[in-house]
């Protein structure tokens, strides 16, 4: 029998714009009511009953025009980018909804775009909570729960000046493709984004995100929170080691029901296991001994955060899915079939990845294709000198992609000693987006580099055509007038005719009448050798190259991105005359 369950809530946003005060300030809501029988402190997660849910938001529940069926809202603990990415092959992710939190006085800050651009890329439906309403200059703090109740109290100048704020967001959000505006002046909820002032410190405007955070799941997300009741899934969380109990699993159950004796399947880094529950654990509030830490349960419906006790648990990867065993064989192909999708170890060339959790690790590989960052491997855990040598020997045959990627990872001293003796770059960032941004801009600066070291160390493709009429000295040395066909001639460089016999260095060029160091293609100029003898060496109408040995010829395939599609072909023509002379 279908029923529904609570909607997964997760809270996005910068540090310090107030998400944890906003999750403290709804476990305090619901601890606060007292309603008997209720759990409100899960495992990773804080439930609001709905019951809850309409006491606090009393005062403005004129806004909904339905009543509420949900059981209640499930507030998830996990990051922005695990919540919203991870089990996207599976068709959805971890959380439903969001909030995104922006802290009203400071506005966006890079955690807010990171989350931002989570938003745009899952699409979940999502309202802005516009925290700090205390923090404004002039707020008095009113005993409410109720944003419009509060607000209604403030006196005019604070009014005006907390709009202006809220103004200024909506710009910040309409220059990522948002439409918003307060909650209280939409026109059109399925268009527009609800931006919901509050003070997580004080309770203001509580009321109306839980009311309108819970109108929209009902609405919104109707199908998605229909399940079945039968087999459990869920998204492992943490992996713990606890006294006593050994190595347990926190996860977040958001689909079916799990009973303590069934088993589950998981993945491991040594692959998918299988495992008999035998506990199911949840915080106890009202505990009468240290000993009492935990309630222990018989079952747990969907959406919950729950503790798992079971045997042979080491090795789990966090971020990654479980389930109740129904077909073991199918359930293990499937699994490990993502698991190879996300845990990658390549024979083609690409970079290095290190993160916290499978979650991460999906993340990273969404945002890399994206960018067209090839990935050689891709793994969970810390940095490792292994992983560093590894790196080096792509670094060898592509220093752009030799490079180490960590995010929420350590990096072992000796992996951090290796990366600087074989100076393949280390990549660390506890903000995903940051991470490609910061490979680019490394990426742009070494090209730009290298670029200037190729044009002062390595002669340019050129190719010349000596001008007829122009011979303005025969020898010692030869001056002569010759066009630019093709690439760029710079002064210093060696030119060989088209047999590849090197007749002589460019030591000046001239171009009406001034010294120049390089010309390009096009240009007329005068140039002098000492060595070449005209009429002799060089005749009129001769096609010259600029002359290179092999190890430069090399040197610049290797480098040929800086080189014109032109320029690239000249370098081909170059290499047969050198080679086949």
């Amino acid at each position: 029998m279908a029923f529904i369950r609570s909607p997964i809530v997760c809270v996005l946003g910068h540090v310090d714009h107030g998400k944890t005060t906003l999750l403290d300030r709804v476990r305090g809501s619901a601890v606060a009511s007292k309603e008997a029988g209720k759990i409100t402190q899960m495992i990773g997660a804080s439930y609001l009953p709905t019951s809850v849910i309409e006491k606090i938001s009393a005062p403005v529940k004129h806004i909904m025009k339905t009543e509420l069926i949900i059981p209640g809202l499930l507030f998830i603990d996990t990051p922005g980018h695990e919540a919203f990415t991870n089990l996207r092959e599976r068709g959805g992710a971890l959380a439903d909804i969001a909030i995104l939190v922006v802290d009203i006085t400071q506005g966006f800050q890079p955690q807010t775009l990171e989350s931002i651009k989570i938003l745009k890329q899952c699409k979940p439906p999502f309202i802005v909570a516009a925290n700090k309403l205390d923090r404004i200059h002039g707020w008095k703090k009113q005993p409410t729960n109720s944003f419009l109740e509060s607000f209604k109290m403030q006196p005019e100048h604070v009014q005006t000046l907390m709009d202006q704020k809220i103004y200024a967001m909506m710009g910040q959000l309409s220059e990522h493709g948002f439409d918003c505006e307060r909650f209280d002046r939409m026109q059109d909820f399925t268009t527009q984004i609800a931006i919901v002032p509050i003070s997580a410190k004080s309770g203001e405007g509580l009321a109306e995100l839980l009311l309108l955070i819970s109108g929209m799941s009902q609405k919104y997300l109707e199908k998605r929170l229909h399940i079945s009741g039968e087999i459990a899934k869920g998204s492992i969380i943490e992996v713990k080691d606890e006294k006593g109990m050994g190595t347990t699993l926190d996860v977040i159950l958001y689909d079916g029901t799990l009973e303590r004796g069934e088993e589950i399947a998981y993945l491991t880094q040594n692959g998918v296991k299988k495992t008999k529950v035998r506990a199911l654990l949840q915080p106890n509030l009202t505990p009468k001994n240290p000993q009492e830490k935990y309630l222990n349960l018989d079952k747990v419906v969907a959406a919950a955060g729950v503790k798992i006790v079971a045997p042979s648990l080491e090795g789990t990867i966090p971020g990654s899915p479980f389930t109740e065993v129904s077909n073991f064989e199918q359930q293990r192909e499937e699994m490990e079939k993502h698991l190879k999708n996300v845990l990658i170890d390549s024979d083609e060339d690409g970079v290095t990845i290190k993160a916290d959790s499978l979650g991460s690790v999906e993340a990273i590989l969404y945002l890399f294709k994206k960018n067209g960052i090839p990935v050689k491997r891709a793994g969970i855990g810390p940095i490792t000198k292994k992983d560093i040598l590894s790196a080096h020997a792509v670094s060898e045959r592509n220093r752009y992609k030799g490079v180490i990627f960590g995010f929420g990872v350590k990096v072992f001293g000796e992996a951090r000693k290796e990366s600087h003796n074989s100076n393949v770059p280390l990549f660390w960032s506890n903000v995903i987006y940051k991470l490609v941004e910061e490979y680019q801009e490394w990426e742009k600066e070494e090209k730009e580099r290298e670029k200037k070291e190729l044009e002062t160390e390595l002669p340019w493709p050129a190719k010349l055509k000596v001008l007829p009429g122009f011979f303005f000295r025969l020898s010692k040395p030869a001056v002569f007038g010759v066009e630019i066909l093709e690439g760029r001639l710079r002064k210093g460089s060696s030119i060989m005719n088209e047999n590849g016999d090197v007749l002589g260095e460019v030591k000046n060029i001239q171009s009406e009448g001034k010294a120049i160091d390089e010309a390009d293609e096009g240009a007329k100029v005068a140039i002098s050798s000492p060595e070449i003898t005209l009429n002799k060496d060089v005749n009129e109408n001769d096609l010259l190259y600029v002359a290179m040995h092999k190890k430069q010829i090399f040197t610049w395939e290797e480098k040929k991105d800086s080189l014109s599609e032109k320029e690239q072909l000249l370098l081909e023509k170059i290499k047969q005359i050198v080679l086949f002379k």
